[in-house]
């Protein structure tokens, strides 16, 4: 199999990358309803209804602005127009929709953490969509550098590059390992699995973006990277006083079995 794969399908050829992205869409959000049906929810449906709706809403506003904001210097024209108003990015994505959470949830009044429920959804979506970006190759924005060690690929245009995509699949299937056996052995604070989620995925990202041929344009940090300072900025408490949260007596859950 060749990459960029593009294969033809009745004579038209198909953006693979675009099949996985509604796949990763709606297979993550099967398993979200899944998860939700096994597990005891204390958010009544109508409060979960509008949380999905100002995730959705967030989600889909932070992923246009940080794609937008990745080519700070392109030559513009009416197809880098129209390339720029296609431009998506996962981690806005997922900063612009725990925003538009947070503001959902003041509106209607819930104070109960929420993420928890999203959690393993969002890791099994953003795989499905990764596996898009890798069978595209260079075709999309998530290739590498060129590198001469033993994991270089050439994903398309005869160089070998850090398949930054393949990089991702693994780190988070680690990911996903990882946070099920903190949630099957520890008694954690609801919310934590999904804080400890976002900590560690723009952890990953802040430095695997050093290996992607970016525009380093504001203090030798991309736009993505500098996404992620403020992501960490804004879990600053549970990164600086683990022991503390673990050690509270209050507002604690027994961990589910779902995955």
């Amino acid at each position: 199999m060749e990459i960029p794969f593009e294969p033809i399908l009745f004579g038209i050829k198909v953006n693979i990358h675009l099949i996985m992205e509604y796949l990763a869409f709606i297979v993550g959000f099967r398993y979200y309803v899944f998860l939700r049906k096994r597990s005891t929810d204390e958010i009544s449906s109508n409060n979960r209804l509008s949380i999905i709706i100002g995730a959705t809403l967030g989600a889909l506003i932070g992923s246009r602005i940080i794609g937008f904001l990745e080519y700070p210097f392109i030559n513009f024209s009416e197809n880098t127009w129209i390339e720029l108003l296609n431009a998506k990015s996962i981690m806005g994505g997922l900063f612009g929709g725990l925003l538009g959470v947070e503001i959902a949830k003041k509106i209607i009044g819930e104070k109960r953490s929420s993420g928890d429920l999203f959690t393993f959804s969002i890791i099994l979506g953003i795989f499905i969509g990764r596996i898009g970006c890798f069978l595209s190759g260079t075709n999309e924005f998530t290739y590498g550098i060129e590198t001469s060690s033993i994991f270089g690929m050439d994903l398309g245009d005869g160089v070998l590059r850090h398949p930054l995509a393949l990089y991702e699949l693994v780190f988070l299937v680690l990911l996903a390992i990882a946070l099920k056996q903190i949630q099957k052995k520890q008694i954690l604070k609801n919310g934590e699995i999904f804080k400890w989620f976002m900590i560690s995925y723009f952890t990953f990202r802040f430095f695997i973006e050093f290996l992607k041929p970016n525009e380093f344009f504001v203090l030798g940090l991309s736009s993505v990277q500098i996404l992620c300072v403020i992501c960490l900025l804004y879990y600053y408490k549970t990164i600086f006083f683990i022991k503390e949260s673990r050690h509270k007596n209050h507002d604690i859950r027994q961990p589910t079995e779902n995955f």
